[in-house]
């Protein structure tokens, strides 16, 4: 055994505990403790059957992902495969009873499948999540888990990554049995049923994996809906041949295959991408001025200001979270609309099974529509959620100002205006704060935390820490024009309408950032957001750009002929009644009329060199916001990206894709571009100085990371 792993008896079973915390991750030491506990209790005569849970609130959330970063960087040589352990487990000679409770996930999850028998709590989660991270299941997991599950759903839950719940997994058959009350009794006294009976080991089942004539359908739609789904990455394919693997080769060459396989995903840029985007997400929170110990405000109870998309948004996450809101607004027709918007989202929810209709009708209790400030009296924290003027944010801020109590946080959900000016109107400016939703805002787990120049310590660690509560990545940003998401994707969408005005297609412009793997091309994102929203932020920002600075012109032009974007029918692109976009050859022909009146000549431009400028004007702003300290790191700023604007995660983000590339080259190519088109395209310090000194943004990154420690 090790320090993580021990074993006592309950009269004729043993249980086995693993106590790695917090979540029992396969480190070293972990597998090698369970497999020496097992055989100690075989060789105990008076034991009958083995008991194996985690001790704290989780069975094996997974493996130790820090030992995949030291395989994949030559830190360690060899493998950090379990699967001969697993085998040493299921052919333990006495029945391996495994009692999971919270999560059971990727190398915790081949773990249960090795033992011979499987119960859970109620409130139990078991998946194969390895997708998420760019790889697949390594020790015999593509392999059990069809001959439990079947192929169909073996693969649903490989390539999604979605785990399923204790009820779930017994309809399936992959646990076998749900322990009402305590669950180390219930395992236990399941362990004496079966104690004598013949043993069941998983690798020997097959009455579950169907025959070639059966499965060949079911793979080849699993193959088309991954290439669908899943562009251009690598694990879902190798996924689910491991999982055809199981059906046609015996279990051992499948496990030869499912390793081959995993190498292959594990070694790829694509993984190592996903998990920087892991370990990324886990650095957020890590501010160099703010210690753990920070104390903490209480937010029991919250107000919002704004029912509409962003406000009501922003209230169902809250009642999600179970804190009870105060939803304002000036008119009752105002809140009669965004109280309906909110019933038809949760109706939607409760039709596509995420929800309950009694889990909906709970959370709508918590909401409360208002007409008067004075509602606000007993709230800990305000968000306000109105039109994006400075005007109008001022105004409300005083009257926040003086009904809100003492110590109540005011934050603005702004996306672009500045927090200290927004701060200044108040008595108070210590307590306001950026909270920058995303839309739909109960839907987008980003959420941009802006941190004012006088903004409290107390305020940003309860603000983070109200982030996760709200099952939000809250990352801290500076305030400058924009903060960080949307200062970067300014110079993005103008980049996308130079090309346009260069004479690129609407369509090949957006077809080749989806097929780069953007989940929108830029071109239709404004076109759902609306181009009245970058239209207003232009005018008012304006007197801001640089002198000279050529400017794009032909969204302003669809906007005054009143082209919104979906909301109104057409934008860059015609929509249906089901706002199902379709190509308009009459902006084919405006294109071509205002760029011959504003004398550009247009050419044909590849998709490679639409890529090139839109990815890079991306690396480039987010390389003068690194060195101007408005993100913490390049990790933050990748964060934003994967998860606020649809950049793929098997790409890692602008700034870990720009060292892929190598910021020699990146900087080669904006040097280029810079000669070709002008100032916009100058060069950032900070990438010309990783260019000459040959590092990289990653460094960067752990070396801001190391003085948070």
């Amino acid at each position: 055994m090790t320090d993580f792993v021990r074993w006592t008896k309950q009269q004729d079973i043993a249980v086995i505990t693993i106590d790695n915390p917090p979540v029992n991750a396969l480190s070293p030491g972990v597998p090698e403790g369970i497999v020496a506990a097992v055989a100690e209790a075989e060789s105990d005569r008076s034991v009958k059957a083995l008991v194996l849970i985690g001790a704290g609130k989780s069975f094996i959330a997974g493996a130790d992902i820090k030992e995949f970063v030291k395989l994949t960087s030559g830190q360690r040589r060899g493998d950090i495969g379990i699967l001969a352990h697993l085998l040493k487990i299921e052919d333990s000679p006495k029945p391996v009873v495994v009692a999971i409770q919270g999560n059971a996930l990727g190398g915790g999850l081949e773990v249960a499948q090795a033992c011979h028998y499987r119960v859970a709590a109620s409130d139990a989660r078991l998946g194969q999540p390895e997708v998420n991270l760019g790889i697949i299941p390594g020790a015999g997991g593509t392999q059990r888990l069809p001959r439990l599950v079947g192929v169909e759903r073996a693969i649903e839950m490989c390539t999604t990554g979605r785990p399923v719940g204790a009820t779930e997994a017994a309809q399936l058959g992959l646990i076998d049995r749900v322990v009402a009350g305590d669950l180390l009794a219930g395992a236990v006294a399941f362990a004496r049923e079966v104690a004598g009976k013949p043993i069941r080991k998983t690798r020997e089942r097959s009455d579950r994996l169907g025959t070639p004539e059966q499965n060949a359908p079911i793979f080849a739609a699993a193959r088309e809906n991954a290439r669908k789904k899943y562009r251009n990455q690598i694990c879902q394919m190798a996924a689910i041949d491991a999982i055809e693997a199981a059906t046609r080769l015996p279990f051992d060459k499948g496990c030869q295959e499912e390793r081959r396989l995993f190498d292959h995903c594990l070694y790829s840029e694509q993984s190592k991408a996903q998990i920087h985007v892991f370990f990324a997400e886990r650095e957020v929170s890590k501010i160099p001025d703010i210690p753990k110990e920070m104390p903490l405000l209480a937010v029991d109870r919250m107000a919002i200001v704004g029912a509409g998309t962003m406000g009501g948004g922003i209230a169902m996450v809250c009642a999600n979270a179970g804190v009870p809101v105060a939803l304002k607004d000036t008119d009752p027709a105002a809140l009669d609309r965004g109280l309906a918007t909110i019933e038809k989202n949760y109706a939607m929810s409760v039709k596509r099974g995420r929800f309950t209709r009694e889990y909906v009708d709970e959370r709508l209790k918590l909401i409360k529509t208002t007409l008067s400030y004075d509602d606000f009296a007993s709230a800990d924290m305000v968000i306000e959620a109105v039109f994006e003027t400075m005007p109008l944010k001022k105004q409300v801020f005083a009257e926040l100002d003086r009904v809100m109590k003492k110590g109540a946080i005011l934050a603005s959900n702004t996306s672009t205006l500045n927090i200290d000016e927004i701060a200044a109107t108040t008595s108070r400016p210590e307590s306001v704060i950026g909270m920058h939703f995303f839309s739909p805002a109960n839907v987008m787990r980003l959420l941009e935390i802006v941190r004012g120049r006088r903004t409290s310590k107390e305020v940003i660690a309860t603000c983070l820490q109200l982030a996760r509560r709200l099952g939000k990545v809250g990352v801290l940003v500076g305030n400058c024009r924009g903060f960080v998401g949307n200062r970067m994707f300014l110079p993005y969408i103008r980049e996308a309408q130079f090309l346009v005005e260069e004479g690129a297609a609407p369509e090949a412009v957006d077809q080749a950032l989806v097929d780069w793997g953007m989940a929108m091309g830029p071109l239709a994102v404004g076109d759902l957001g609306g181009l009245d929203v970058s239209y207003r932020i232009r005018k008012e920002y304006r007197h801001l750009e640089k002198p000279g600075a050529r400017q794009p012109f032909v969204e302003d032009r669809l906007v005054e002929m009143g082209r919104l974007g979906q909301k109104t029918g057409a934008g860059w692109y015609k929509y249906d009644a089901e706002r199902r976009a379709s190509s308009d050859p009459e902006i084919s022909g405006l294109l071509r009329k205002w760029a011959a009146e504003s004398g550009l000549a247009q050419r044909q431009i590849s998709a490679e060199e639409i890529v090139e400028r839109e990815i890079y004007s991306l690396v480039n702003e987010g390389a003068r916001i690194l060195e101007e300290g408005y993100a913490l790191r390049a990790g933050d700023i990748d964060t934003i990206y994967v998860n606020g604007y649809g950049f793929p995660a098997y790409r890692g983000g602008p700034m870990w894709y720009a060292d892929t590339v190598g910021p020699k080259k990146v900087y080669e190519r904006i040097s280029a571009f810079h000669r070709q088109h002008g100032m916009l395209w100058e060069p950032a310090p900070l990438l010309e100085e990783l260019a000459t000194s040959g590092g990289t943004f990653a460094n960067f990154q752990r070396a801001a990371a190391q003085a948070t420690d």
